[in-house]
């Protein structure tokens, strides 16, 4: 295919042996001091045994300083050559909003093209313990909700397409094509909506694409916190509008985690902690 090279080379630096890469995608308002990204790297330094996944996730950047900034803080960074700007706050569902998040979808298309699996992940999901041992073994494509029923296979659940593990397939480079082609149906929404609405779709099911919903007591948020500390893989600062707002959030929930990592083994269990937010997220 019309592979970039550089792409290609970051993506085998990066991979498992099993050629799976986490990935995440990394705007200029996020990567600023202070803000999202550093929180990001932060969550996988004091997450239990996370730390050794950073080898493995490699960061998509929009624009050379963003990637700069990048590359100065964590080892794989690869620029997307796409001449469009995305500095700045992007705000949701604004035309540059989408755009942007369609892109990224092409993107994510392409690497399962190369022959690559990824867990792709927004860099507001602090990871606190490897989500690898609480995928579905047979699952094609796997996603987190803001709100889980308690069926993973019921496709009424509400997905949110900031965290999702997808293998790469002949059913899921069918699938991701079907999705973006099917932007032109719904022109005014984003790629998660349109998932949303794709979901129950006959073809998926003739083509047998396994979807599986992945329940918020290991990949919580602030739409439904997971409640279990013993449990709590992932925590999304969903349900929250505004870059500050996220931020502030984001650092009592590191906060509350270190504390719960600094108890007894006895009081981790005994003790019931319980997460300090949403606060400024409500």
């Amino acid at each position: 295919g019309n592979y970039d090279p550089e792409l290609e080379s970051v993506l085998r630096s990066a991979c498992m042996k099993d050629k799976t890469v986490i990935l995440t995608t990394l705007n200029d308002a996020w990567a600023q001091p202070g803000s999202v990204f550093e929180l990001f790297l932060e969550s996988f330094r004091v997450g239990n045994q996370t730390q050794r996944l950073l080898n493995h996730l490699v960061v998509i950047t929009y624009d050379q300083k963003t990637q700069a900034r990048c590359l100065a803080m964590h080892k794989h960074c690869h620029k997307l050559k796409s001449g469009d700007n995305f500095t700045g706050e992007v705000f949701y569902m604004t035309p540059n909003y989408l755009h942007m998040m369609w892109k990224r979808l092409e993107f994510l298309g392409s690497i399962l093209d190369m022959g690559y699996n990824f867990v792709f992940t927004d860099c507001d999901i602090m990871w606190l313990r490897d989500p690898f041992k609480h995928f579905y073994k047979d699952a094609d494509f796997q996603i987190a909700c803001d709100s889980f029923n308690g069926n993973s296979s019921d496709i009424n659940n509400s997905p949110n397409a900031g965290f999702k593990y997808v293998k790469s397939n002949n059913r899921t480079t069918w699938f991701y094509k079907f999705w973006i082609n099917s932007r032109s149906s719904y022109p005014e929404l984003n790629e998660q909506d349109v998932l949303n609405m794709i979901k129950i779709h006959p073809s998926i099911s003739a083509m047998n694409v396994k979807i599986r919903f992945l329940s918020t007591s290991y990949f919580g948020g602030f739409c439904e916190v997971s409640k279990d500390f013993n449990e709590v893989t992932t925590m999304h600062a969903n349900c929250c509008v505004g870059l500050d707002n996220k931020v502030h959030d984001l650092k009592i929930l590191l906060e509350d985690w270190k504390r719960y990592i600094g108890l007894s083994e006895y009081d981790k269990t005994e003790s019931h902690p319980s997460w300090s937010v949403p606060q400024s997220c409500k």
